[in-house]
């Protein structure tokens, strides 16, 4: 039997262990990766040639990030592109967080282009997108890849499926009606699938709330609906994107919905400069400030009331040829632009 003074070393030994083992999910969105290989794109991990996707692994990554278009081109992000994706990364070890964008390109707060091919009133929609999400999600499970976390839209702020369901122009509900025609689709299709609601900007709490406020509307998308809210948390769109705004938000939602919370994407640059950008913590532009900046992310869900915090993604570590992935940095990948890893490959097992 221990005594109280070893009882004590253990407690503080536990303290001390990486913030790693403190969440559940380590994740990459690599969603670019068969389109850079077919690009003739390669990758090394300590001098030894290796697909992305398993360096991931081999690092910690145990969480895929894969979105899905609704183009039919596999360029574009088809359904049949994701799947073969899907397969990868569940050989090599990883669950999946499938991110619907509902869209034939990129969706984000200002763009939710309904698909060319769908309808645009309200009904005809709501039918869709049940259909559609329905079918995808078994599709999943088919092939033996069943999907652990759906994402129903990709940073739906304004809404989803312009303009039917854009939040400006028509109110709250219609997209709420849309969200709940997702889920009892996704949900209809599964019993275990966990549906994730995704915002841009988790760090406004003022916009979350808001959000959430008035998103539940009786008979229409409800509180049961989804399990997670995922949220995009950037340091160079917005000097206020603070860790301290950031739990602030969290530590609200969380009070008062209960629902447990991923941060699906972030990112830190490792090289270069950020110009006329003021990043939003004080680390370096470097390696070492990609580990620090997703170890700060780990701490403020590690430390989320019941255990609601459930894990990171880095978004799109290895898109060599968009090194900037959006931003006015010079690179947020955690490789070279030879494809060989740099050293925060770490941050998915020591910061995470």
């Amino acid at each position: 039997m221990l005594s109280q003074n070893h009882w004590q070393s253990l407690v503080i030994f536990i303290a001390s262990l990486p913030l790693a083992y403190c969440l559940t999910y380590h994740g990459a969105d690599y969603s670019s990766l068969v389109n850079l290989e077919n690009s003739g794109i390669t990758y090394k991990d300590s001098g030894t040639s290796e697909k992305f996707d398993t360096i991931l692994a081999n690092n910690g990554v145990n969480l895929a990030r894969i979105r899905i278009w609704t183009s039919t081109n596999d360029a574009d992000y088809s359904l049949d592109y994701g799947l073969a994706l899907a397969k990868r990364a569940v050989a090599a070890g990883m669950s999946l967080l499938i991110d619907l964008h509902y869209s034939d390109t990129w969706a984000d707060p200002g763009d939710q282009a309904t698909p060319s091919s769908w309808p645009t009133d309200l009904d005809g929609l709501n039918t869709e997108i049940y259909d559609y999400t329905n079918s995808l999600v078994t599709s999943f499970a088919d092939q033996g890849t069943p999907i652990d976390f759906l994402q129903i839209g990709n940073e739906i702020n304004s809404g989803i499926l312009f303009p039917t369901g854009e939040i400006s122009a028509n109110g709250y509900s219609p997209l709420s009606q849309l969200l709940h025609s997702a889920a009892n689709g996704a949900h209809d299709a599964s019993d275990t699938v966990k549906i994730v609601v995704h915002l841009a900007n988790g760090w406004d709490g003022s916009a979350m709330s808001s959000f959430y406020e008035q998103i539940f509307i009786q008979g229409e998308f409800a509180t049961t609906d989804f399990d997670v809210m995922g949220f995009s948390f950037y340091p160079f769109y917005d000097a206020a994107a603070t860790y301290s705004a950031l739990q602030s938000s969290l530590d609200n939602l969380v009070a008062t919905y209960g629902k447990d919370v991923m941060v699906v994407e972030t990112d830190w640059p490792s090289s270069g400069s950020c110009s006329g950008v003021t990043l939003s913590e004080d680390f370096a532009i470097s390696t070492s400030g990609q580990e620090s900046w997703v170890s700060g992310i780990t701490e403020i869900l590690a430390g989320l009331s019941d255990g609601h915090g459930l894990g990171v993604v880095y978004w799109e570590p290895g898109w060599i040829g968009n090194d900037g992935l959006g931003s006015a940095c010079s690179s947020n990948l955690v490789v070279d632009d030879s494809g060989n890893t740099l050293a925060s490959i770490d941050l998915f097992s020591a910061d995470m």
